[in-house]
């Protein structure tokens, strides 16, 4: 689904009204699954963070991600930020288990997947399934980037790159804000 944002000028209420329909839709259809979904997450205060790949969009107004989000990842997910290089939570995070996107929990990482790119910001050779992120050309800071987004929220995570490793040569670059990590052990589900 194609991203309607202050980039792409639109009509105010013909967007209303599409996110209204949509919105209606997804909450008759997935209502009762959605009701299933374990509260919270370490590192964010959304409600919606339980890891699963995307199955439907999730649509909220920007008060209520600015409610749900802490301000930085707010800055990172919905304003496009980029977070400090080696100065974020997960570029030397180590341990086994899922990253997914911090605002509505979709699973977009594994930790086998992770490597050091010497970037300062957690990077991937791949996503857990090609159906969990959405790329769209960036032609900011006069130079032509990817950018990867959550294909549920529409959350920016950050950009991908074509030098990474073997065996994909794909370097997804990510904010951490726009993360949450969920432990091999963790009772939630991988």
């Amino acid at each position: 689904m194609f991203r309607f944002n202050s980039r792409f000028p639109q009509s105010n209420s013909l967007l209303s009204r599409r996110r209204l329909i949509l919105g209606a839709g997804s909450l008759i259809v997935l209502g009762p699954l959605m009701m299933t979904q374990a509260p919270g997450a370490p590192g964010s205060r959304s409600m919606e963070n339980h890891p699963h790949v995307a199955a439907a969009k999730l649509i909220k107004s920007k008060q209520e991600w600015r409610r749900l989000l802490t301000k930085e990842q707010y800055q990172v997910l919905f304003e496009a930020g980029t977070e400090a290089a080696y100065e974020n939570r997960y570029h030397d995070h180590k341990a086994n288990g899922t990253y997914a996107c911090a605002a509505c929990g979709n699973r977009l990482f594994a930790s086998s997947a992770k490597f050091d790119s010497g970037t300062g910001w957690p990077s991937f050779f791949q996503t857990i399934d090609s159906a969990a992120v959405q790329e769209r050309p960036d032609n900011t800071l006069f130079t032509r980037r990817t950018e990867v987004a959550c294909a549920r929220c529409d959350g920016h995570l950050g950009h991908v790159f074509t030098d990474g490793p073997k065996p994909t040569g794909l370097r997804y670059c990510m904010n951490s804000a726009a993360l949450t990590f969920f432990p091999a052990n963790s009772s939630a589900r991988n």
